[in-house]
């Protein structure tokens, strides 16, 4: 298989990835957190660059695409940490310690807290949450472009 073919196909595999995340919120009920959200940005990028490169074939693009989705990865990655607990969640995105505040500042906690906590598994396969799943997934797409880079 030849560098714009593996290229275009890891770009498909984010697409696959997009509509499956959508298909989880829209079909599934599931709605995303912010950590979900920022997941989903370096799949429509890596599609876009798999795109471009269908009429440009360019070893930059493929090793862009390559970085866009490994970024993803260590995104998905970072949450599944927070999922896990072995680390700090942005404090807009996870539950925050009541400890030592006011009634006033914890019923504003309260009140701005997010629908969906980053901090909450909401669906897991074989042990492993989506966030999880997904940085998985986008090691291999990463690999694939990073495949596409060294043949071209």
């Amino acid at each position: 298989m030849n560098a714009r073919n593996i290229a275009v196909l890891a770009a498909f595999g984010s697409l696959a990835m997009l509509l499956g995340a959508f298909g989880f919120q829209y079909l599934g009920g599931m709605a995303p957190c912010k950590l979900c959200i920022w997941q989903r940005w370096p799949h429509g990028l890596a599609f876009a660059i798999g795109l471009l490169a269908i009429w440009l074939p360019n070893r930059r693009l493929y090793l862009l695409g390559g970085a866009v989705v490994l970024f993803g990865a260590i995104v998905a990655f970072y949450h599944g940490g927070i999922e896990q607990n072995w680390w700090e969640g942005p404090t807009s995105c996870t539950s925050q310690g009541v400890g030592g505040l006011s009634s006033a500042d914890l019923m504003n906690q309260i009140m701005n807290a997010p629908l969906v906590r980053c901090d909450e598994i909401p669906w897991s396969m074989f042990g492993l949450s989506m966030a999880v799943w997904n940085g998985l997934i986008s090691l291999g797409l990463a690999a694939g472009w990073l495949l596409a880079w060294r043949r071209g």
